[in-house]
């Protein structure tokens, strides 16, 4: 087993990895590959190199579990979205291990993250793909998040709006599609052959307005650049009435400030990082305005 650049001295593999890649590819032999953590020293994610190809690991842990994270539901989402050309190939699920092939580009920088251009074929494409049969369930996530965040921080009023909110319909279908639901420059790598997406652990079968609603937020983007985006999705063939899809994404909005909001109180509680403290400040600010 071979560690590339620094990760010789500072980290090890754990064995759990190298018992499930020689589940999952048998043919592999792991003491040939060339092993490198991905996104900082956590070691939940792994860039294997192998004679036989590149690959990505991922780590499914009790933290993302807490999250809402399945490798299980991200492993099935995957595997009806490689004939479109949208996701990393899956290729196997052992323990808590998630294997994927690699995809080798660069992220897509920050300016071209734009409410118009590619990334419209690209939402496009995606939610035209087959139903990965996980359904998004939001009012479980919302739940799950108010059990794991400071209950200092949870006065009276904020549990009558939780309450309220889950007592609420969700907005009226549009369209029901597999969404991603963490879409932003990060995670969108630009290849040869075009754009790609990665980080598929929150996606799942759902409205379409409810993705726009939260690309609108996460992007933080205003309402003119909300307007736009609809319009170039139909226009782009994603939906046909611009009208009706506006109006839903804005019913969607307040359920992903709050889908927000909830995320960045419990990551607050998991790790003590003062921006996620921050961000649901901001967030409880913007709630409150209503």
């Amino acid at each position: 087993m071979k560690l590339s650049g620094r990760a010789a001295v500072t980290y090890s593999v754990d064995t759990s990895l190298l018992v499930s890649l020689k589940q999952i590819l048998p043919a592999v032999n792991t003491a040939g590959c060339c092993f490198s953590p991905v996104a900082g020293l956590s070691g939940e994610s792994w860039h294997i190199r192998a004679p036989q190809g590149e690959y990505l690991a991922r780590r499914q842990t009790r933290e993302m579990a807490e999250m809402g994270v399945s490798r299980r539901r991200e492993l099935r989402m995957l595997r009806t979205r490689h004939p479109g050309g949208v996701g990393p190939r899956p290729r196997g699920l052992h323990q808590n291990w998630l294997l994927l092939e690699w995809i080798a580009g660069s992220p897509l920088p920050e300016a071209a993250c734009r409410p118009e251009g590619p990334l419209v074929p690209l939402l496009v494409r995606l939610h035209s793909q087959p139903r990965g049969g996980s359904p998004l369930a939001l009012k479980v996530t919302l739940a799950r998040y108010r059990h794991q965040i400071d209950r200092a921080r949870l006065t009276p009023r904020w549990q009558r709006f939780h309450q309220a909110l889950l007592r609420s319909p969700l907005p009226p279908v549009v369209k029901i599609a597999p969404l991603h639901m963490d879409i932003h420059a990060g995670n969108i790598i630009t290849t040869g052959d075009g754009w790609r997406l990665i980080d598929w652990e929150y996606a799942a079968d759902g409205d379409i307005a409810c993705e726009l609603a939260a690309l609108v937020r996460g992007n933080h983007w205003s309402p003119r650049q909300q307007a736009t985006l609809v319009a170039a999705y139909c226009a782009a063939g994603g939906y046909g009435d611009a009208a009706r899809l506006q109006a839903a994404v804005q019913q969607w909005l307040p359920w992903i400030d709050y889908l927000m909001l909830m995320w960045y109180e419990v990551r607050w509680q998991q790790t003590g990082t003062h921006s996620f403290r921050a961000a649901a400040d901001g967030l409880h600010a913007r709630l409150q305005s209503r």
